[in-house]
């Protein structure tokens, strides 16, 4: 059994005792759900949601917080003498699966 559900505007894949890796500025310990689940595969059939499925959703714990790889983006005008470094690094809360419940 399987879920594909939504948060911050991306879509995740889930299974039960998976870890997914979600894009969150805030990550704090403890249990996570996610209503919005836009399809659901339970071995047989499949439910896909207009435009989520009701009754549906994801339960999570946050495992810990980690950082991605850092993006560099330079700025630069010629003959100018300007030029930027920025970089970035996101934050993203490792979320391990526990259940899917079917409403």
């Amino acid at each position: 059994m399987y879920a594909i559900f939504q948060d911050g505007g991306k879509q995740y894949r889930a299974e039960k005792g998976a870890t997914v890796a979600l894009e969150r500025k805030t990550a704090k310990g403890g249990p996570v759900e996610f209503t919005q689940v836009v399809l659901l595969h339970d071995g047989t059939s499949v439910k896909i949601g207009t435009p989520t499925v009701a009754n549906a959703k994801v339960v999570g714990e946050i495992v810990k917080e980690v950082k991605g790889p850092k993006i560099r983006s330079y700025k630069f005008r010629r003959r100018e003498g300007y030029h930027r470094l920025i970089g970035h690094r996101q934050k993203h809360a490792l979320v391990k699966i526990t259940e899917i419940v079917v409403g």
